[in-house]
């Protein structure tokens, strides 16, 4: 026969520091004379678990025998009661639109370039979705709360609010493994509201690769750090923060390896140098005691906007980003390149599936290669006037 209503209170009153079990599972926990607490032993899906059923004395023996029966009958249901009350927890406590985003970004943040550290996953939400949205429960929020909030900078700022829609996808999902009642195609129906973006795409300006041995013959005759960053980003088609946060510890030989943690892809990329690279590198070192190849003058990495603004003052239209374009349309144009090499040079991903699992080189040689080439129509035109500005 099994046991049940083994204790009185009168004993529970009584009894010292230690476990004393009630029968069916149910067992007082006493931490000292004057308190403890109850908990349940159950079989649920073949594994022993425990479930607390609150603080004794606070819980009366009653009670606790009435808790105990209501979880032993749901698991007779089918239900794990452990999983249905963390449920009516969450329901009870009607988790915000804010602590959802929040506990998404938390749960994707491994995953997310430096572990999202420098906030961008949450930026478009933060500036224009939480402050309209941010205190309503993540359960009520449908398509047309979605659509108030974007709707603002729906055509104007596209890119943006198209991140911000992703991103609160996302999070309903997130709430919708929690066990919450959410509308997972609230963000697809708020689309359907808000219509077609107007918004075209605008490419970062580039300089004709016609125009490029000129302007980086001009180039090299400027002795500014951002002009030494400049000549490094064209020779090595990098995009801007690699070559900002480049260190000499990363250079071997005439290889520069960039960290995964830095690349746009997430896997460590190599760059093979030219002898014009290195001879960068070399000029980078005068009198320079920093880690960073190209330091600002307090030695913390060069600002994101400096060889942007150097470039704008000297009345240009065209970016340092744009010499990636640059340099692989002159590629498409001027060389019979493979694909794969011309996009590995700009440290695009090609390899993917099965194809990656298996092909394993980086085509380092085959990209030294298109370099030295690049160089050499770098320097392929007489060196400009001094007060060149292209067109």
């Amino acid at each position: 026969m099994v046991k049940r209503n083994e204790l009185t209170a009168m004993q529970a009153n009584a009894l010292g520091k230690g476990k004393y079990a009630d029968g069916q599972g149910l067992w007082l926990v006493k931490s000292r004379k004057d308190a403890g607490k109850w908990m349940l032993r159950l079989v649920i899906a073949g594994k022993r678990r425990e479930m607390g059923l609150g603080r004794w004395p606070d819980v009366t023996i009653a009670e606790a025998r009435e808790r105990a029966s209501e979880a032993r009958r749901m698991l007779r249901d089918g239900l794990d009661p452990i999983l249905e009350r963390q449920k009516a927890k969450l329901r009870s406590d009607r988790l915000l639109v804010s602590q959802a985003v929040q506990g998404c970004f938390e749960a994707r943040q491994a995953q997310l370039k430096g572990d999202g550290k420098a906030g961008r996953w949450l930026s478009p939400l933060k500036i224009h979705v939480l402050p309209k949205i941010g205190k309503l429960p993540i359960e009520d929020l449908d398509q047309h709360a979605i659509k108030k909030a974007l709707e603002p900078i729906w055509h104007t700022k596209a890119d943006t609010a198209r991140k911000a829609m992703n991103r609160l996808n996302l999070t309903l999902q997130h709430a919708a493994a929690l066990g919450l009642d959410v509308d997972l195609q609230a963000t697809m129906k708020a689309r359907a509201l808000l219509g077609k973006q107007r918004h075209k795409a605008k490419h970062i300006p580039s300089l004709p690769y016609h125009e490029a041995p000129a302007f980086y013959a001009w180039l090299a005759s400027k002795p500014y750090t951002s002009c030494l960053a400049l000549r490094f980003l064209i020779l090595t088609a990098a995009r801007t923060s690699e070559v900002r946060f480049a260190k000499f510890s990363e250079i071997e030989g005439d290889v520069w390896t960039i960290p995964a943690e830095r690349t746009k892809t997430g896997v460590e990329h190599r760059v093979p140098l030219s002898s014009e690279a290195l001879r960068v590198l070399e000029i980078a070192k005068r009198d320079n005691p920093y880690g960073y190849i190209f330091p600002s003058p307090h030695g913390k990495p060069m600002s994101d906007a400096t060889m942007s603004r150097f470039m704008e003052r000297e009345g240009y239209e065209a970016r340092p980003h744009g010499f990636r374009a640059t340099f692989r349309t002159w590629v498409e144009e001027q060389t019979y390149t493979e694909y794969e090499v011309k996009e590995t040079a700009l440290g695009h991903k090609v390899d993917k599936g099965i194809v990656g699992a298996y092909q394993r080189s980086d085509r380092l040689e085959k990209r030294r290669i298109l370099l030295m080439k690049w160089t050499g129509f770098l320097f392929s035109t007489k060196k400009p006037h001094s007060s060149y500005r292209g067109r």
